[in-house]
């Protein structure tokens, strides 16, 4: 049995033994849709990450048993067009929690303590230089007594509303689904969160729901001193209006891991806005953990196991 992995890259040095102990796994670092075509004539499993699988794709694969998502979301997947050809989509879910967890609060943390700027302030020499032991220049906000808005109280937004509530924060959430399902928390209208929340948190899929969910006009109903950290899909907040806001000054800052076109392109406005250190990036990288990465090669090694467990009972 024949494994193509087309886009390997994104697990950077993470041993993929369990997958290969499976079949003769193939690894490209990363592949064109040109190049995904002309690697996929002989495999039986087919592993991708963003490479989109639609109908050109599955007919250069006349072999494809099984297509395995190594994430959660399928949206680059033609699920209607692989059913229709009998192949199982497998994705992985629950892995990348914890990682996404603490990525949020690195960045909150960040903001509120305004972290890069202390740290200037000492590698810089700056304090060297002080005639105080201290710098109270800028602000250093405590997270206790505030109230932190979750956007999608999901599985990880579940968690990131425990650990709020355990530095001290009253939590709230909108539910994108419509429905409130968490009982322990209040659900409330979306204007009313992000006009409550000294710090809000997206956790939610990108769909008809959500896409340009938060606007310029959602953005100007925060407080001038709260923050607003993406964490789930870039799309569900308007990039241009965000850095119009922040540049502004408007709100207090805002951090993204996310975006709607990934990498971030060189034009992007959150790169030019006027007040650069009011932002926090990272890479999309809030899934990425050591850890994290390891549980991700696991999963999709089981995901693999179980189908060929269920093929050999029929």
């Amino acid at each position: 049995m024949k494994i193509v992995y087309l886009d390997a890259s994104t697990m950077g040095d993470t041993p993929l033994d369990p997958i290969a102990a499976l079949g003769e796994l193939v690894c490209y670092p990363t592949s064109t849709p040109e190049e995904a075509l002309e690697r996929v004539g002989d495999c039986d499993v087919l592993i991708i990450n963003k490479i989109i699988v639609d109908k050109r794709l599955l007919a250069a694969a006349p072999r494809l048993k099984l297509v395995c998502e190594a994430a959660t979301g399928v949206n680059n997947i033609d699920l209607e067009e692989c059913a229709s050809r009998g192949i199982p989509v497998k994705n992985v879910a629950g892995y990348s929690t914890d990682s996404v967890v603490q990525a949020t609060f690195m960045h909150v943390l960040s903001l509120m303590g305004n972290a890069p700027y202390f740290d200037d302030f000492v590698k810089s020499g700056k304090y060297s230089r002080s005639p105080i032991f201290t710098d109270v220049s800028r602000p250093f906000i405590e997270m206790a007594g505030k109230t932190y808005g979750v956007v999608g109280m999901g599985n990880i937004g579940s968690r990131v509303a425990k650990v709020a509530s355990a530095f001290g924060m009253k939590v709230i959430y909108y539910s994108t689904s419509g429905t409130g399902h968490c009982k322990e928390y209040p659900c409330v209208p979306l204007d009313e969160l992000m006009s409550s929340s000294d710090v809000i948190s997206i956790h939610a899929p990108y769909n008809a729901r959500t896409a340009g969910l938060i606007g310029e006009r959602e953005l100007r109903l925060m407080k001038p001193t709260a923050f607003i950290v993406n964490m789930g899909r870039g799309g569900i907040v308007d990039e241009v209006a965000l850095a119009k806001v922040v540049g502004e000054g408007a709100i207090g800052g805002a951090a993204m891991d996310v975006f709607s076109k990934e990498p971030l392109p060189s034009d992007n406005p959150l790169l030019h806005t006027a007040r650069p250190e009011r932002f926090r990036f990272t890479p999309h990288t809030a899934w990425a953990s050591v850890e994290a990465r390891a549980r991700l090669v696991g999963m999709i090694a089981d995901n693999i196991r179980t189908w060929l467990e269920g093929r050999a009972s029929e």
